[in-house]
């Protein structure tokens, strides 16, 4: 038998500790090779939508940030976040340009694979240090969102996705604007034409810290938040829907409808607003009610109905245009 020398023997023992050191490695691998799982669905769900979709926008809440950086993606985007897409937009895109943005009070980022592979990544576009990507002629396909937390690794804090096709949170928030992605205040209600009882009524106490007058045609002081909120489901041959406020004070109301249209009313009925939507389409219309004038908040009704009389007076608002 022949005997092994030194070399061979070392050689041996060298090969033998060389592969454990690979299958360590192969181990360890993982931890430190994270990839982007651009194809998964999006952790927080996922939504088909096409150019005019209602309500507009259209939300969810999703935990922003992870352990990866964005910037290993794509030069452009800043922020840690998950491997796998925080949601997964699959849009028909028509003539409208498309929105997708966050509000969060941490500090957040985005990150959005567009259908044609290119990445649009923002960090605090939006304001108040929220992000917000934009297209102006936006193609139909797959949108993977990441939305990330701006140099916090591996923390995550709750975040309000919004994907909108009339703009974004800027618009409706700058100084502590309306800002149709909060939860109304007051609450929210499920409506469909013919509903009972017949006015729904709801107390609120009208006013707030915005001007309103920073919106084209409204006037009056409002909140940041909704006051409330209808998610409405038209029917055929229906009624027109109306709001209208009840109050002591002299009251206003700013109305975001289905549509993305801000509709205002200052005195339709006395000192008291009211807004009528002849042909009021299926979706989200998010209210505010005001005050004319900057100081305490004040108690009042906001009714919505389909009866509301004729003879009282109001502002129309036929959505035909």
């Amino acid at each position: 038998m022949r005997r092994r020398g030194f070399l061979g023997t070392y050689m041996i023992k060298l090969g033998r500790i060389t592969a454990a050191a690979a299958a360590l490695s192969l181990l360890a691998a993982p931890a430190f090779a994270q990839q982007l799982n651009t194809g998964a669905s999006g952790t927080y769900g996922q939504v088909s939508l096409r150019a005019g979709f209602t309500p507009d926008p259209h939300a969810a809440t999703v935990n922003a940030g992870g352990a990866y950086d964005a910037s290993r993606a794509n030069d452009a985007c800043t922020g840690y976040i998950d491997t796998r897409p925080s949601f997964s937009l699959r849009y028909r895109a028509g003539e409208l340009p498309l929105y997708i943005g966050a509000t969060s009070d941490a500090d957040t980022t985005i990150a959005v694979r567009a259908p044609d592979g290119s990445w649009h990544c923002d960090d605090d576009s939006a304001g108040n240090l929220n992000p917000l990507v934009s297209w102006e002629t936006p193609r139909s396909g797959r949108y993977q969102i990441w939305v990330g937390r701006f140099g916090v690794e591996s923390e995550t804090a709750p975040a309000a996705l919004h994907i909108s096709e009339v703009g974004g949170p800027q618009q409706e928030q700058a100084e502590g604007g309306p800002d149709f992605s909060l939860d109304p205040t007051y609450g929210a209600i499920d409506l469909t034409a013919g509903f009972t009882p017949d006015p729904q009524t709801v107390a609120v106490a009208a006013g707030g810290g915005f001007d309103a007058s920073a919106i084209e045609g409204c006037a009056g002081w409002i909140a940041s938040a909704p006051d409330y909120r209808v998610n409405w489901t038209a029917g055929s041959g229906a009624l027109p829907l109306t709001f209208h406020v009840a109050s002591e004070a002299d009251t206003t109301l700013v109305i975001n409808d289905a549509e993305g249209n801000w509709v205002c009313n200052d005195d339709a009925s006395g000192f008291d607003p009211v807004i009528t939507f002849q042909n009021a389409p299926s979706g989200q219309y998010d209210v505010w009610v005001g005050t004319y004038a900057q100081g305490d908040l004040q108690d009042s009704a906001l009714h919505v109905t389909e009866v509301y009389a004729e003879e009282q007076g109001h502002d129309d608002h036929d959505h035909a245009h």
